[in-house]
């Protein structure tokens, strides 16, 4: 991204946090954030520093769209008469990816925050988390969607 977009978008946000969007105060906002903007120009332009950002923001929207999601899915089935017969409760074995210390502790809790799945345990060689899951009928798809989903983007944040 150029130093002109960037000096663009902190004007715009100058103009947010002042709640002045007059013409003087976005010239304002605009030079004041473009000369700090090349004071940092070294960090600024690395594309390598977007691509996190990028990475991050689509991890946190993912989170947030299982959170909702499986939400949703525990409410019905709790509200759902004969819950019980519907709960098909497992404990499953989860093949990790990702290795560092950082990433599992970051997908165990990715998943424990996600309502109707915990993690209960990493193996002693990090290589399986061990997930309980409220309703299981899948193991497999499970493991696909854990896979496919957070340890992904998990990984890829890390990049």
């Amino acid at each position: 991204m150029s130093i002109a977009f960037l000096a663009t978008i902190l004007a715009l946000f100058w103009a947010i946090a002042t709640g002045n969007f007059t013409l003087p105060n976005l010239v304002f906002g605009a030079i004041v954030g473009g000369l700090g903007l090349l004071l940092v120009r070294d960090r600024v332009e690395s594309p390598r520093l977007f691509n996190k950002v990028r990475r991050l923001l689509a991890l946190i929207l993912l989170f947030v769209y299982e959170l909702f999601l499986s939400a949703i899915r525990v409410a019905v089935l709790v509200l759902k008469p004969g819950m019980r017969k519907d709960l098909k409760p497992a404990i499953i074995a989860f093949p990790l990816t990702v290795k560092s210390n950082a990433e599992i502790t970051l997908l165990a809790n990715l998943i424990t925050l996600t309502p109707g799945t915990l993690s209960v345990d990493v193996s002693e060689d990090g290589k399986v988390l061990y997930v309980h899951a409220l309703n299981c009928s899948d193991k497999e798809g499970l493991i696909r969607d854990i896979a496919r989903g957070f340890e992904t983007k998990v990984a890829e944040a890390f990049k």
